[in-house]
């Protein structure tokens, strides 16, 4: 095992650290002097422009950003994980959700299996199936055309294709419905088939193992809905052969558990398999995308791909200084580590990315939610960030004011699109570039802020004057691209891949394991045949639990 380098005993990091010391942030003063500024800040990335000139950074401190990067090997760590090294080092497993994009002709190959040909033997079968779904060859037990593909997983078996499926809305073929069950609450399976047509509906059950309690419990709640709706029609009777030959037609897996798959009713030939070295908030673009597949079409599921694949390549082969998910990971590990910046904003300027930032909480918080290094030792500074956010001008009339205002810093990244799916005019005013005033005017506001000179120059009385000042230098990041196409939702999804990736790195932790949620697991087993009236199982609890269980009992009704 490679020893982690503790990059707060680097060069690089005690350069920051007298930076960020002598540093008084000046925006305002700094774009003034510098008109290049922005220009010098920006880049290109597939189809994304991306501009960090509104950060709290300058020459001195990107270069020694770029000089941490270096001395903690973010570059040869990143050599290893796209070489199929086993960087998950807890699991021993490698890391290699980059190959579920390699192009046809790529060449990868880890512990002597052929990495390229497995994903794509899973993606041509995944397209077959897309394709005969959509084009109604695939038929429910009475005939019927499927109208209604219903996806069970959790974590990220629903995250991911939930917000790709949201986001990519407009891409969606006519006439046939995503929904998705992931929450164990019966509430969350009740509802989404209340008004389904048994007929008409296929369920898609997304768990590696076919073991996840959350999704085989759902999985079993809709396969008795469906059963019960189709018997009391009379498509089903009380013999096993009739409800398999039914299960077989409207129940597919993601999955490679196919023993468990079969014995669940599913025909292991609809199971569609992914790889140990895929790591669950990874994985959208394996078998997991399926629902997202069938949706958009494997033409869009091929874009999709091929626009993370674009942003791989620019993080595997583009120089530091212009390498965008480098700079931005090092960008937040000053804003953690230097500023002592505890969350982190993501507010997409796009309806259809509402889902965005609940996935990015997975993928950020999931990996860097760590207080080890890979080697086992304690951490040696701050990890991870809390990221959270809403769309366009909802957070606006929400959260915005602690974000201007709030004796917090919290740095944000703006994410828009020029050209939106329904260009609507209200009168004869373009409403999305109404909407984009918004997102322009709210990255200036928070850079330049507003003096007390200017509020004084407005009329306003002098006791109201510092409840008006804004203080401006708060630090935001924008990206922006053409159009929400399929391919510009899959570079979004790889740079913050990257990004964390990146903080992990400095952090010297493994960002690919997730033991954090194995314990709560466990012990909702232990505690379970207390919820129902185990009393053996009741006396090991705690007190507060014991009680919390008895009044539970008490008042279920």
């Amino acid at each position: 095992m490679i020893t982690p380098v503790d990059a707060t005993t680097t060069e690089a990091w005690a350069d920051l650290k007298v930076l960020k010391d002598a540093l008084v942030p000046d925006l305002r003063g700094w774009f003034e002097a510098d008109p290049h500024r922005a220009e010098e800040l920006t880049f290109d990335l597939a189809d994304l422009r991306v501009d960090l000139s509104k950060n709290l950074i300058n020459e001195d401190i990107v270069a020694a950003l770029v000089r941490l990067a270096e001395q903690v090997d973010v570059a040869g760590r990143r050599d290893a994980m796209f070489a199929g090294e086993r960087i998950n080092v807890t699991e021993n497993r490698s890391v290699l959700h980059t190959a579920l994009r390699l192009p046809r002709d790529a060449e990868l190959t880890v512990d002597g299996q052929d990495v390229v040909a497995d994903v794509h033997e899973v993606l041509d079968r995944m397209y077959a199936f897309a394709d005969q779904v959509r084009s109604g060859e695939w038929t429910g037990v009475t005939g019927k055309r499927i109208e209604t593909v219903v996806n069970i997983g959790i974590g990220g078996s629903d995250l991911g294709p939930v917000m790709v499926y949201e986001a990519l809305l407009p891409y969606k073929q006519d006439g046939l419905e995503c929904r998705f069950i992931s929450n164990i609450d019966p509430a969350d399976c009740a509802e989404k088939v209340a008004d389904l047509d048994p007929e008409t509906t296929l369920f898609i059950v997304a768990s590696k193992t076919f073991t996840t309690l959350e999704t085989l419990t759902n999985a079993r709640m809709a396969r008795d809905w469906f059963l019960t709706r189709l018997a009391e029609v009379g498509v089903v009777d009380d013999t096993d052969e009739s409800r398999r030959a039914a299960i077989a037609k409207h129940f597919v897996a993601v999955s490679t558990a196919l023993d468990k798959v079969a014995d669940f009713g599913i025909d292991p030939a609809n199971a569609f398999g992914f790889w140990d070295w895929v790591g669950g908030r990874y994985s959208v673009d394996s078998a997991v995308g399926l629902p997202v597949a069938i949706a958009i079409g494997p033409d869009g599921f091929r874009d999709f791909l091929a626009g993370f694949h674009a942003v791989d390549t620019h993080f595997r082969t583009e120089t530091p200084e212009r390498n965008v998910p480098l700079l931005m990971g090092l960008i937040n590990v000053w804003y953690v580590n230097f500023y002592g910046a505890h969350s982190h904003a993501v507010l997409p300027y796009a309806q259809y990315l509402h889902r965005f930032a609940a996935y990015l909480q997975q993928l950020t918080m999931e990996s860097n939610g760590k207080s080890v290094r890979w080697d086992g030792t304690p951490v040696t500074s701050d990890t991870g960030e809390i990221f959270w956010g809403e769309p366009g001008t909802n957070g606006q009339h929400a959260f915005y004011q602690l974000i201007h205002q709030g004796t917090r810093l919290i740095p944000a990244d703006f994410i828009a699109v020029a050209n939106p799916a329904h260009p609507t005019l209200d009168g004869d005013t373009d409403v999305h570039g109404l909407f984009l005033a918004n997102f322009f005017a709210q990255t200036a506001a928070l850079a330049f802020g507003k003096t007390a000179d200017e509020v004084r120059a407005e009329g306003t009385p002098e006791d109201i004057v510092p409840a008006r000042v804004f203080a401006g230098n708060k630090p935001t990041t924008s990206i922006m691209a053409p159009a929400l196409t399929p391919s510009v939702v899959g570079q979004l999804i790889a740079l913050y891949e990257h990004i964390t990736f990146v903080q992990g790195i400095v952090w010297g932790i493994d960002s690919f394991d997730q033991w954090g949620v194995e314990l709560g697991k466990k012990l909702a087993l232990d505690i379970a045949p207390a919820v129902f009236g185990d009393a053996a199982a009741l006396s090991r609890q705690d007190p507060s639990t014991q009680a919390l269980v008895r009044w539970y009992r008490d008042n279920r009704v």
